[in-house]
């Protein structure tokens, strides 16, 4: 036998589970690896139930166990019906390096078969009591939000949120642009080059992104941990670097990466390379990189038989990139939300 600390993490799985109601049917406890397997079917299960337009890879539901800086024990719950089928789950993340709002990403959902009997409120409100835990155990003196990302197509999903005090802050476009019209490729001025992605880049270029989304709402600096975790559908043949070679040392001026979501296509009717970000630092905006580096990155999609490109844009980004999206062919498909509930200032208790 091991003595438990207070606090420790049989003490916050044990805490954890005894919120979650006992009279829904199902049998609760924290997720483990050992159940990627039935989470990966649950969720995809969910997804063509609630017609998503995309659909989670086995490796991404893998990656919700990677991070050192989780505490899966305390942040996840699985309810699992009589027959020991995985039926709900719920998990939540409070990622490192936050340095001006303190973020807690929480998701979960219900298999169709065990819906309307309150099992998603029941796990809303215990993701939110769960996440205010968090917050209110924290040392920063900064404000804190608890989000979730819904689909603007799922307004049974929003209801739930809605219903425990979450409202929709932030709105999303998903857009798309056809691959056979011309790509533009602007000439670059005073020793800006584009490059192929490289590992031997790819510090340089996390803080290249923490310094160009500086000014872009609700985004945090990435840590070498936060930036290197999540890469399942990274494709790196079709990710880019500008680099600035005017002052002798090559500097990242600006980037784009890329993500390869081949289990989406059948879904969407079409193949397609995704943008998963694209950042410029604030002193090389207006000179032409990020049309640059979506031109090298569709002509990369097309090369390997891609017929959209596509990305999700915040409908309020600081740079314009809306706008930008739009003069070069890309037009919205779908779109998205995140739910929030705003904290004026985390460490203290909350109702």
């Amino acid at each position: 036998m091991t003595d438990e600390k207070p606090g420790g993490p049989t003490a916050a799985r044990r805490a954890s589970v005894a919120m979650l109601p006992g009279d829904l049917g199902l049998t609760w406890r924290p997720l483990s690896t050992a159940d990627v397997d039935a989470l990966y079917e649950l969720i995809v299960t969910m997804e063509v139930a609630d017609e998503q337009p995309y659909r989670t890879s086995h490796a991404e539901v893998e990656e919700i166990f990677e991070g050192d800086w989780k505490d899966i024990p305390a942040d996840t719950v699985a309810g699992f019906d009589a027959d020991g089928v995985l039926r709900a789950y719920a998990c939540l993340e409070a990622r490192p390096g936050d340095e001006t709002t303190q973020r807690v990403f929480v998701m979960g959902g219900v298999h169709p078969l065990s819906r309307g009997a309150g099992v998603g409120r029941a796990l809303v409100a215990w993701m939110t009591r769960r996440a205010k835990d968090i917050l209110e155990a924290s040392d920063k003196d900064v404000p804190g939000r608890i989000a979730a990302y819904l689909e603007d197509t799922s307004p049974s999903h929003w209801h739930l949120y809605e219903a425990a005090g979450y409202q929709a802050n932030r709105f999303y476009s998903n857009l798309r642009r056809d691959l056979r019209e011309p790509v533009r490729h602007p000439e670059l001025d005073g020793g800006l080059r584009i490059v192929p992605w490289s590992e031997e880049l790819d510090d340089a270029v996390r803080l290249a992104h923490n310094d160009a989304f500086r000014d872009h709402w609700g985004s945090e600096p990435a840590t070498p941990e936060s930036w290197a975790q999540g890469r399942s559908m990274f494709a790196p043949g079709w990710s880019f670097v500008a680099l600035d070679d005017s002052a002798g040392t090559p500097d990242v001026a600006a980037y784009l990466l890329s993500g390869r979501y081949e289990q989406d296509w059948p879904v969407a009717g079409y193949s397609s390379g995704y943008i998963e970000t694209l950042g410029v630092r604030r002193q090389y905006r207006g000179r032409k990189l990020a049309v640059a580096l979506l031109g090298a990155a569709m002509e990369a999609y097309k090369a390997s038989g891609m017929e959209y490109a596509e990305l999700d844009v915040d409908t309020d980004n600081p740079s314009g990139a809306f706008g930008l999206y739009s003069t070069l062919g890309f037009t919205k498909a779908q779109g998205s939300r995140m739910y929030s509930i705003e904290i004026e200032r985390v460490g203290v208790p909350l109702a």
